[in-house]
C-alpha cells in the first residue's frame, strides 16, 4: 500500500543533510511552508543552499532560517525589501552567498529541472552583469543567454490538501512555486492543512500529482 504520509514534521525533515540544496515554496509569506521550516531549524542542518523567490522577510519562516545562520547560499530573484534585515546583515558581513536571477528565469530554471531540460536560452539578462560568464547566442536577430536548470535535493512546499498518494491541491495563488519545485527535487515534502482519503480529491482539481511528491505531513492545528 502506498502511504506517503508522515506522522510528524520532525520526521519528515529528519534526513535533510548538511550542505543540501533545498527549495522552499512561497511568494513572500503566501504559500510558505513555515511549519516545515521551523522543523528544519530544530533539526539542525547547516551550510544549506536555499532556492526561494525572496530572501526572507520579518522574523518567521525563511527569515528565521537565515537568522539561525543555517544558509550558505541563496538563489532568489528578490532578496531585499523593507523587512529583509536578516539577509541584509548576513550579506553585508560576507556570511552568505547570493545568486541573483530574474523571477521569470528562476521559475523556468526550476521547471526545466523538473522537465529534464538541460538548459534554455532567454533574452532576459543579456548585456547585464547577470549574463557574465554565460554562453550567449544570436537567434533570429535577438541576443539570448543560456540558463541552467536548478535541481534540488529537497523541496519544502505548502498545499491546502493532500492524500496518502501525495496528490496535492493548493489554495489559490499560494501554489506559486510549489508545483514546479516538487518536480525539480529528489524529495518533495508537502505540508498540508488536511490529509484526506483517497478519492476525496477531484482528479480535475489536482495540481501536483503524487508521482512528484515523496512525503505528506499535516501541519499542527
Amino acid at each position: 500500500m502506498i502511504d506517503k504520509t508522515f506522522e510528524s514534521l520532525e520526521r519528515a525533515v529528519a534526513d535533510i543533510h548538511d550542505g543540501a540544496t533545498v527549495m522552499i515554496g512561497g511568494f513572500g509569506n503566501a504559500g510558505m511552508p513555515s511549519a516545515l521550516i521551523d522543523a528544519l531549524i530544530a533539526q539542525g542542518a547547516r551550510e544549506l543552499t536555499i532556492v526561494n523567490n525572496n530572501a526572507g522577510n520579518g522574523e518567521t519562516g525563511l527569515a528565521a532560517l537565515l537568522k539561525a545562520k543555517r544558509v550558505r547560499k541563496i538563489i532568489c530573484s528578490f532578496p531585499r525589501q523593507a523587512d529583509s534585515q536578516h539577509f541584509d546583515a548576513l550579506y553585508r558581513a560576507g556570511e552568505i552567498e547570493l545568486e541573483l536571477t530574474p523571477q521569470g528565469n528562476l521559475a523556468e530554471r526550476i521547471r526545466a529541472a523538473g522537465a529534464g531540460i538541460g538548459g534554455f536560452f532567454t533574452p532576459t539578462g543579456y548585456g547585464t552583469l547577470l549574463a557574465e560568464g554565460k554562453e550567449t547566442r544570436l537567434i533570429d536577430g535577438r541576443h539570448y543567454v543560456l540558463e541552467a536548470p536548478i535541481h534540488a535535493d529537497f523541496a519544502l512546499i505548502k498545499a491546502l490538501r493532500g492524500d496518502r498518494w501525495g496528490n496535492l491541491v493548493y489554495r489559490k495563488t499560494a501554489r506559486n512555486f510549489g508545483p514546479i519545485m516538487a518536480m525539480a527535487a529528489k524529495v518533495a515534502i508537502a505540508q498540508v492543512r488536511d490529509v484526506v482519503a483517497l478519492g476525496e480529491l477531484d482528479p480535475e482539481t489536482i495540481v501536483t500529482p503524487g508521482i512528484f511528491v515523496q512525503r505528506v505531513v499535516k501541519e499542527a492545528a
